[in-house]
């Protein structure tokens, strides 16, 4: 019989570095691809995979930093909702996306009105800056903007978990339950069933909270077969893309790079779960992960506008790279001044409309943080005291039950959105 939970006192506040430099290298990857590795590009006129080559034949295949953002935010979320309520998630997620966001649909709404070119048509903007267009059947105004839209997905299912209670077991049934209903949801062929359950980055988002549950209270054979059965059905998704849309996305004949790479991501994560890259403790990586989010959303749209001013004034590898350091020094520029200052503005206001909501109803519960009903011997997770993140208000240093191993760090970095 396994021993009790005990309540231990908070484990102290270290940060996942490994985590922002894994954010940063995957956002990096879809610049990568969307400046050097697409039929498209910044460039008017010409097809980036041609002019870049032969690198192109290597960023061709940074769409699938998309993928890495999945199992990171799966990682990084469930981390977040440890121990929280509802209200808590909800003020979090609000204050980590929508600063950012703003910013960039309505940048990308004064490029249309400055020059006509882009998406950022006026009947668009409003819509997307609610961040729920693309369910409203509205175009978003940059085509990275979708992964935000699965995001908010996986938010609303890992919801059900929130309200219930976030424990060990629990976890385990959803990641079971999502794993199989998403499989039928893809052999049935029902839209309504694919939309809910995303059977196609399902197993990125499961992975992420198996590897997260490893890091947290250390591997076991389940854990390990949820993170293998991930990424058999990832590699199920991912290859027919690489074989069937060759256009969109890359040459036929590279197909095997494909599997190499997803099975990498799902490795790196592994490390991250197991303390293996616990040595990467430069403090620059704290602002290299908090450069990812802004720099995902507007390198996409601002891309072919600076093209555009250094079209035939420098040669295409010096003009892509003055594009991506102008891009990371507006993403800066938008993480200090407009995220940071709007995060401390909003949070409080945000609790304080919850907890006046609550007020209101005084006989509800705040939200379930014990342990399970069934009893802590079948909950390794249950009960235990929580530490808070100062930045985002998510967990950061549970103590764990003395059978289990200490987390190696446990201070989530932000997701991207994700992402992305």
């Amino acid at each position: 019989m396994r021993p009790q939970p005990t309540g231990l006192p908070p484990a102290p506040r270290v940060r996942l570095r490994e985590v922002d430099l894994l954010r940063f290298l995957a956002a990096l990857a879809v610049v990568l691809y969307h400046y050097t590795g697409t039929r498209g590009g910044p460039w008017d006129g010409e097809k980036a995979r041609e002019v870049f080559s032969p690198l192109s034949k290597l960023t061709q295949f940074g769409y699938l930093g998309v993928e890495l953002f999945f199992l990171i935010s799966g990682f990084v979320i469930l981390m977040s909702v440890w121990g929280r309520t509802m209200a808590e998630f909800t003020v979090s997620r609000i204050v980590r996306l929508y600063p950012a966001y703003w910013v960039a649909v309505l940048m990308i709404g004064a490029i249309y009105l400055l020059t006509g070119e882009g998406r950022g048509r006026p009947d668009r903007i409003i819509p997307n800056l609610t961040m729920f267009q693309q369910g409203m059947g509205v175009r978003n105004v940059s085509g990275v903007f979708w992964t935000l839209w699965a995001e908010m997905h996986f938010y609303a299912l890992i919801s059900i978990l929130v309200l219930t209670g976030v424990t060990y077991r629990r976890c385990i049934t959803f990641m079971a339950s999502w794993t199989v209903l998403a499989i039928f949801a893809d052999e049935s062929g029902s839209a309504l069933l694919r939309t809910v359950l995303m059977p196609e980055f399902a197993p990125y988002f499961i992975g992420g909270m198996a590897f997260f549950l490893i890091h947290r209270f250390g591997p076991s054979l389940l854990l390990w077969l949820f993170a293998a059965f991930s990424w058999a059905t990832s590699l199920r998704h991912a290859l027919p893309t690489a074989v069937e849309k060759p256009y969109a996305v890359a040459p036929s004949d590279a197909w095997p790079a494909v599997a190499v790479i997803v099975t990498l991501c799902y490795v790196v994560m592994a490390l991250v779960a197991t303390g293996r890259l616990g040595w990467l403790r430069w403090k620059g990586l704290a602002t290299l992960g908090a450069l990812t989010y802004p720099l995902y959303l507007i390198h996409y749209e601002l891309g072919p506008q600076f093209g555009e001013l250094l079209q035939d004034r420098v040669p295409y590898w010096a003009g892509t790279l003055m594009i991506i350091a102008a891009v990371l020094a507006l993403a800066y520029l938008i993480n200090r001044f407009v995220e940071e200052p709007l995060a401390k503005w909003l949070k409080p206001r945000l609790r304080d409309s919850f907890e006046r909501l609550q007020a209101a109803e005084p006989g509800r519960a705040r939200g379930r943080r014990g342990r399970d009903a069934d009893g802590p011997a079948d909950d390794p997770g249950a009960g235990t005291p929580q530490a808070h993140d100062t930045r985002a208000g998510a967990p950061s240093g549970q103590a764990v039950p003395h059978h289990v191993a200490e987390p190696h760090g446990s201070t989530p970095s932000p997701p991207i959105g994700s992402t992305i």
